[in-house]
């Protein structure tokens, strides 16, 4: 089953999973220590963010390092600018009535 890159992030673990392997590639029993989960659940849910391309996984030697795809993430960004252009348009008019108000009780 093919999931997309929302549904992988919108289960908590998962998203602290991509916040742990932003700084430095991590092997799944050192992701696991940050969780308290089993490593068994813990790789359920790198399987799930390789499925959707958001980790990568590199062997080396007999260990396999899970590290992030900056470029998937991307995708999210490009979502989110949508609202930010919004959000930032909404704050700047609330300081323009703001600042009225405030010259206006001079």
């Amino acid at each position: 089953m093919r999931r997309d890159i929302f549904q992988a992030i919108s289960d908590p673990t998962r998203r602290g999973i991509i916040t742990l392997i932003a700084l430095q590639a991590m092997t799944p029993n050192a992701i696991a220590e940050n969780f308290n989960t089993t490593r068994q659940a813990v790789s359920k849910h790198l399987r799930i963010l390789t499925e959707c391309e958001i980790v990568k996984q590199e062997q080396q030697g007999r260990e396999i390092f899970y590290s992030l795809e900056i470029e998937k993430m991307k995708e999210i960004d490009k979502w989110l600018a949508q609202f930010r252009e919004i959000w930032e348009t909404r704050f700047n008019q609330l300081d323009k009535v703001l600042s009225t108000i405030k010259q206006q009780k001079k």
